[in-house]
């Protein structure tokens, strides 16, 4: 310890200096900058390096930065200002950063500074509170550096309105183009676009020019542009709205304005900034009384905007505070009436809320949106979203890291503001210092006295995270069946301690294997075809996940449709499960599907890139996709080169399946019993992998789904399934043999597998044929000459799987059991793989998933992107299909749980929403997507679906 005299005290409050002894205090030698790890846009610093330099001349402080290629200043910079660039800063005593630290990364017993966003009891981030108390963590929140009136003196607040407004004049743009009018606005990109903040102020002043020579045009009628708040995110958008041509009016000559037909200046914009006597009436009074009234009782005020001042905003730019005292601005049913009133035509056409609460004042702001992906929908007419320009509905911007867009301006002016306070941070004095101490949050394992309100929002009062286990409000998953792609998701919630896990299963000792002993996972034995138990269940949780097989999946989702319960599968979407999305709406809850591996991850990894062309302005020219399960390269010297983990049926049956698709710019259509003689005999991927494929069902219903209609502007739209050279000659003979046949009935009782082969060759096995007549009937069975290779193949597999006499192969494994004479000769053949190719312990699998892009980009240059996932089965924990499907389920029920999908109805993960937060997941866990650029055409430059030969 170590004495500081207060007169330390920084000079611009030198005047509570006055009122304090000197004190024993610790001085905190070591201050660390963490690299931020939220988001990959986040590219702010708490403070720059002229800055640390001056810090570290001045008090002498050791700075240590985390090393961080993508942040605004380099660790060069840092350097030279006289920081140690190092990975390890659990040496330092203060850390600080910029967005919300994960839990693996709070350091206990540490000063953490940060925008925790807790003070206002924020539910996502309780359990990072709790963990910072029970690492005695003292936390200062930026966000609570005030003065003595309340106002932050420490923020960003300017700069996301610069940036908000930038980027709402750009989306505001688009959507005007989707509407057919091209404006001036279409040479406003977004705000990160912009070396710097100068230039995007050049480039909209040069846009000013351009309304006031040549005007807006007259079918818009006068452009309005309304704002909301009167603090620095207003006044940041307000700057840059002034460089347009404007007028300001006043909130009661809106009206007026926005309904003059003739007679104005289109050659200018006009705006308004309300206030609250603007929209808010006191329910008794019929007239707003005052500021303090309104604040000090709320919920004796209405609303009014919705009436007053929507119907006659082109744009609203929301910048003003709000929590859940007070009125919403407009709800959704407000919404759904000015959208449909015909006279609101071309008004509230865009939003740009800077202020991004969600489901706040605007209640239809169901998501924060990126800057990949900034802008989205609501049709609340349709009760709908979606991201397409030309549709109906009014455009949202709710980027929540808009500083981050102009980051060098943003930095520069955030350490300004907060330098003043860094000597007495670093001397000890946090206490003693009334802005430091106001925003300390946590300290010694407590919450201080301002913020103890929120120990009834922690998961537990004070209660450390590893003894939540009693919890009575634990959010409770039922998860219907233990198959094995359930094991992943049963693990990744068996350490929740805020998630209660239910399992139920028609086969309870395999889900009781599922949990490892964990009495805190409950096992139901279940058939779900007793309905009133399914039901009983189904009310009893909080969402529902079916991994049964897929034509369960409706009748689950009736029960959770009359519950009230959200659910997730990761089967495709059925007819059945369509017709219930507007019945899911009604009900207000999440069926979300199509999250395992195909489908599942292939739409995650393409609308991330089909989203991020968009955003730049290019356009996709082609979609071609392949995905296979398969036996690991090692495990595959097998007949058809496949292993099976679960029923073959499935894979048989589809490749029995009709294929659509779109390629060399035409229609392509492949019969059932034309697919695998008709497949691709070459798919190249990587060099060390010798592939081809067939054509996976309807390809053409993607081009809705990826939103990349319409589909005569595309040279390619595939989706295909690979297997490993070789698969698709050998099924077709099975298929020629007979094995594959759905239809007929199987009256006859085989007591070894070559009495299935002669049946189907012969029609009975009373007669004891040579090989010599098997391996001719074979020939003429598949219309080729005896000598042929591909019937020599065709026998060598037989003999393999024992379904012709093999002097090498024992007398067990020629027997049939009898569960094998089934109704069809799919079914005895899909009990024959089952038993032959199934996978043997040491073994493992292998997941490829490959989408190929042309892209025309925005100056009409051609390039071609790849995604690429390769994924290999643990011998110690998972096959690479339970990892791929059971991962991604878990990962997006845990999303709906915790309230980040709000979105109803029936789903797919195509929102960037949900499909960024769940690859960002899988990427932690180590399941990385490769992309790459090429300047060559791709797939569509070779790709060809005539087979071998082998069948012409």
């Amino acid at each position: 310890m170590i004495r500081i005299p207060v007169s330390y005290l920084y000079h611009s409050n030198s005047r509570y200096a006055r009122s304090l002894n000197q004190t024993t205090i610790r001085r905190l030698n070591t201050l660390a900058l963490r690299r931020e790890d939220k988001s990959r846009w986040e590219r702010r610093v708490a403070l720059t390096p002229d800055h640390v330099s001056k810090l570290i001349k001045e008090t002498g402080v050791k700075v240590y930065v985390q090393p961080c290629n993508k942040r605004v200043f380099s660790n060069e910079k840092y350097e030279q200002a006289g920081a140690i660039i190092q990975e390890d800063i659990s040496v330092a005593d203060i850390i600080m950063g910029i967005k919300e630290v994960p839990a693996k990364n709070l350091i206990p017993n540490k000063t953490h500074i940060f925008f925790s966003h807790t003070h206002k009891g924020q539910e996502y981030n309780m359990t990072m509170l709790q963990d910072i108390l029970d690492k005695k963590i003292r936390l200062i929140d930026y966000e609570l550096m005030t003065n003595e009136e309340k106002k932050r003196l420490v923020l960003f607040g300017t700069h996301a309105g610069y940036a908000g407004m930038i980027d709402g004049l750009h989306g505001l743009g688009l959507r005007l183009l989707g509407l057919g009018y091209n404006t001036p606005f279409m040479h406003i990109a977004m705000s990160h676009s912009y070396k710097s903040l100068a230039s995007a102020k050049s480039s909209i002043k040069s846009v000013s020019e351009s309304i006031a020579a040549e005007g807006l045009p007259k079918d818009l009628g006068p452009m309005t542009f309304v704002f909301t708040g009167t603090g620095h995110v207003s006044n940041g958008a307000q700057e840059i709205f002034k460089h347009l041509p404007h007028e300001y009016i006043d909130a009661k000559d809106l009206k007026e304005c926005a309904l003059t037909s003739h007679n104005y200046n289109n050659k200018k914009i006009y705006g308004c900034q309300i206030k609250l006597h603007d929209y808010l009436v006191h329910k008794n009074l019929g007239k707003f009384v005052s500021k303090s009234d309104y604040y000090a009782n709320p919920n004796e005020y209405e609303c009014e905007f919705h009436t007053k001042i929507a119907p006659y905003t082109t744009m609203l730019i929301h910048g003003s505070y709000w929590d859940t005292r007070y009125p919403r601005l407009v709800t959704n049913k407000q919404l759904r009436a000015i959208q449909a009133d015909p006279s609101n035509k071309n008004r509230l056409l865009a939003i740009a809320d800077i202020s991004c609460d969600i489901n706040g004042p605007l209640e239809f702001l169901s998501h924060s949106t990126t800057i990949d992906d900034p802008f989205y929908y609501v049709d609340a007419v349709n009760n709908k979203e979606h991201k397409n320009d030309e549709g109906k509905g009014t455009q949202i911007m709710a980027v929540d890291i808009l500083p981050t867009e102009i980051p060098i301006e943003s930095s520069e002016h955030f350490s300004k503001s907060l330098y003043p306070f860094m000597n007495d941070l670093i001397n000890g004095n946090i206490d003693q210092n009334p802005v430091l101490s106001r925003a300390t949050i946590a300290k010694d394992g407590k919450l201080t006295d301002s913020h103890q309100n929120l120990y009834d929002l922690l998961p537990k009062n004070n209660t450390p995270i590893s003894s939540l286990r009693s919890r009575k409000d634990k959010k409770k998953i039922l998860l219907l069946g233990s198959g094995f792609v359930t094991k992943p998701f049963v693990d990744y919630f068996s350490k929740q301690d805020d998630i209660s896990l239910i399992i139920a299963s028609n086969m309870k000792n395999e889900a009781i294997a599922l949990t490892h002993g964990n009495q805190d996972i409950q096992v139901v034995d279940l058939d779900v075809n007793k309905k009133e138990e399914l039901s009983r269940l189904v009310q009893g949780a909080d969402i529902v996940v079916s991994l049964l097989p897929a034509p369960l999946h409706p009748m689950v989702a009736e029960k959770c449709i009359a519950h009230k319960k959200n659910m997730v599968t990761a089967s495709y979407i059925s007819p059945a499960m369509k017709a219930l999305d507007e019945r899911a709406k009604q009900a207000g809850i999440t069926i979300l599907n199509e999250i395992g591996v195909d489908p599942g991850i292939d739409h995650l990894s393409a609308m991330k890139i089909i989203d991020e062309v968009k955003a730049e302005g290019g356009e996709i020219t082609s979609f071609i996709s392949w995905c296979g399960g398969l036996p690991a390269p090692e495990t595959s010297n097998v007949p058809l080169g496949y292993k099976f983990s679960w029923s073959p049926r499935g894979a048989l049956t589809a490749a029995l399946n009709d294929a659509r698709f779109w390629m060399n710019g035409k229609h392509q259509e492949i019969p059932g019993e034309a697919l695998l003689k008709s497949h691709f005999p070459t798919v190249t991927i990587y060099p060390g992998f010798v592939f081809e494929g067939f054509a996976n069902r309807d390809s053409l219903s993607y081009i809705n789904t990826y939103g990349l209609a319409p589909l005569e502007t595309k040279s390619a739209m595939f989706r295909g399934t690979l297997r490993y050279k070789g698969f698709s000659d050998l099924m077709y003979s099975f298929y020629k043999l007979g094995f594959l046949d759905t239809n007929n009935t199987e009256e006859a009782k085989y007591f070894t597998w070559s009495d299935f082969l002669d049946h189907k060759l012969f029609g009975s096995y009373d007669n004891e044929p040579t090989e010599a007549s098997r391996i001719s009937a074979i020939a003429d069975k598949l219309n080729l000459s005896k000598n042929h290779q591909m019937v020599e193949k065709v026998v060598d597999a037989l003999k393999w799987l024992a379904l012709m006499p093999n002097s090498r192969t024992p007398l067990s494994s020629s027997l049939i059991p009898s569960t094998a004479n089934t109704s069809t000769s799919l079914d005895t053949f899909c009990s024959l793989l089952q038993q032959k190719l199934r996978y043997n312990k040491g073994e493992r699998d292998l997941i490829v998933l490959h989408h190929d892009f042309g892209i025309r980009l925005k100056n009409g240059e051609e390039r071609t992107k790849t995604s690429t996932l390769t994924s290999y089965g643990s011998l110690d924990t998972y096959t690479a299909m339970a990892k791929l499907v059971g991962l991604p389920a878990a990962i997006a029920t845990e999303m709906i749980v915790r309230g980040e999908i709000k979105d109803t109805g029936i789903l797919a993960p195509t929102l960037p929403h949900i499909y960024n937060p769940i690859l960002y997941n899988l990427e932690s866990k180590g399941i990385k997507i490769i992309e790459n650029t090429v300047d060559s055409k791709g797939m569509k430059g070779y790709l060809n679906w005539n087979g071998s030969g082998i069948w012409n």
